[in-house]
């Protein structure tokens, strides 16, 4: 899906900031996803992992073009943090991230007054906190 931006590059930081934290967000989580549904415990759960991956992607590829429009170049994401090591420690820190991306999300969203940033990030937070769900899911039932 091609979006075609009619905005000229901004120089507002803060939602520039808040992009590039966001596109390096749901970069590191597409990474450790992967990493997670190969230590998954059974093909269920490591299916469901993907699926949450494959949203990841998505976003990233929803957020990019703004970010692009915004900027007038191209995103380079940068790892910021390992993934865990283990499939306990990593569905954890997927629950806890998953939980702090929605409440950003939302922020994003309430302080923008370009429908396209508030609906692409309203949904993408709505996206995050159904992860959320399944993230607790797994925790509850290893």
């Amino acid at each position: 899906m091609n979006y075609y931006y009619t905005w000229q590059p901004s120089t507002n930081t803060k939602i520039v900031t808040d992009l590039t934290k966001a596109l390096n967000g749901e970069y590191h989580a597409i990474h450790c996803y992967e990493q997670l549904a190969n230590q998954a415990p059974n093909q269920e759960i490591k299916n469901r992992i993907l699926e949450i991956r494959n949203d990841e992607i998505i976003h990233y590829h929803l957020i990019s073009p703004i970010y692009i429009s915004l900027t007038g170049n191209k995103f380079s994401p940068q790892l910021t943090e390992p993934c865990a090591a283990d499939f306990r420690s990593g569905v954890l820190a997927s629950f806890k991230d998953e939980q702090e991306t929605v409440d950003f999300y939302h922020r994003i969203a309430r302080e923008s007054n370009d429908s396209l940033i508030m609906d692409t990030f309203q949904q993408a937070a709505a996206d995050e906190q159904n992860h959320a769900v399944w993230f607790l899911y797994f925790m509850n039932h290893q």
